[in-house]
């Protein structure tokens, strides 16, 4: 039951969550955390790990229309150029979360930016919105 509970709370969270940040803009993107999700994923902590935040990360692009599948090229990108490198700080597990989720943040706001560039559009708006929600993202990879 306890079990039940948690799995139906997950997938209410991955599904209604990004449709309340296309309401109410000043809620958290965590899209830093959810690709650091991907990333311990993908090292071998299990399937939930890619299949869940992969879900969220896709739900938020089509509900914020940014550019598809942007973020699973960002924590790639970050996952074979600079994961390596971070791992010298295993036993600082919030360390390395931290720095896991900045970085993929980065990354994909880089990303969006050279997009917008090219493409001549306005993917995001560059604000202190923005740094509000790195923030958030930074505090919840330390706290979880």
């Amino acid at each position: 039951m306890k079990r039940l509970f948690w799995t139906l709370g997950i997938l209410f969270f991955i599904l209604l969550y990004p449709m309340l940040i296309s309401i109410y803009v000043t809620l958290p993107l965590f899209i830093g955390y959810a690709g650091y999700l991907i990333v311990q994923g993908i090292e071998g902590r299990g399937w939930r790990y890619v299949l869940l935040p992969l879900l969220y990360l896709l739900n938020l692009e089509i509900n914020l229309s940014l550019p598809l599948l942007a973020t699973l090229f960002a924590v790639l990108i970050y996952d074979l150029l600079l994961y390596p490198s971070v791992l010298f700080l295993k036993r600082c597990r919030p360390c390395v979360a931290l720095i896991s989720v900045v970085a993929i943040d980065l990354i994909y706001f880089v990303f969006l930016l050279g997009y917008d560039f090219v493409f001549s559009t306005v993917s995001i708006e560059v604000n202190s919105l923005l740094l509000y929600s790195l923030a958030m993202d930074a505090i919840v990879a330390v706290l979880l």
